[in-house]
């Protein structure tokens, strides 16, 4: 079974995050929320309140699949600033390991040079911070380990080219054609 960890800061995108959790649960890939705050409750930045599956310092990351971010601010800038989530991007890109981010979030992985080369989209007005990227104008892009996507209006194309990405194309087909999404492709 696939697995993937989604990481919740204070100020998150609570449709971006919640609708990646909704998705992948469907397709039966195992997906644990973690909160980067010390707290198992984290706040989005639409004030609504999530209880994570588990804090960054109790979580074992060896056998995650993918590393996902959603975006929203604050959320964003507090991805950025958490010294064991940068540790372990930057692993994960070493191993050439399947990152993905959403909206602001892909501003996360150009501040840590985790973009160099490599096509990426983003939420508008964020692409100077996608540094050494390709910027895209698409809603999801991915190149090789790295899936990146606009912003709330593309959560639902995010979650399938992620489900596409840890278990085919067949699967995340099933997911849309289930009555959730009917414009997967």
């Amino acid at each position: 079974m696939s697995k993937a960890c989604i990481f919740l800061a204070e100020g998150f995108e609570e449709i971006e995050a919640l609708t990646v959790v909704d998705f992948l649960r469907r397709a039966e890939i195992e997906i644990s929320m973690v909160s980067v705050t010390g707290d198992k409750k984290v706040k989005g930045s639409h004030q609504i309140t999530v209880l994570a599956d588990i804090l960054f310092e109790e979580a074992n990351f060896e056998d995650a699949d993918i590393l996902i971010l959603p975006g929203g601010m604050p959320g964003t800038t507090n991805l950025t600033k958490h010294e064991g989530l940068d540790k372990l991007l930057r692993e994960f890109h070493k191993k050439n390991k399947n990152i993905a981010a959403i909206c602001a979030a892909p501003s996360v992985l150009g501040s840590k040079g985790l973009l160099a080369g490599k096509r990426a989209t983003c939420y508008p007005g964020f692409e100077s911070k996608l540094t050494g990227s390709i910027t895209a104008d698409q809603d999801v892009v991915v190149d090789g380990n790295i899936i990146t996507s606009k912003g709330p209006g593309t959560a639902m194309d995010f979650s399938l080219a992620l489900i596409s990405k840890l278990v085919g194309k067949d699967t995340a087909k099933r997911i849309a054609d289930g009555g959730i999404y009917r414009h997967f492709n």
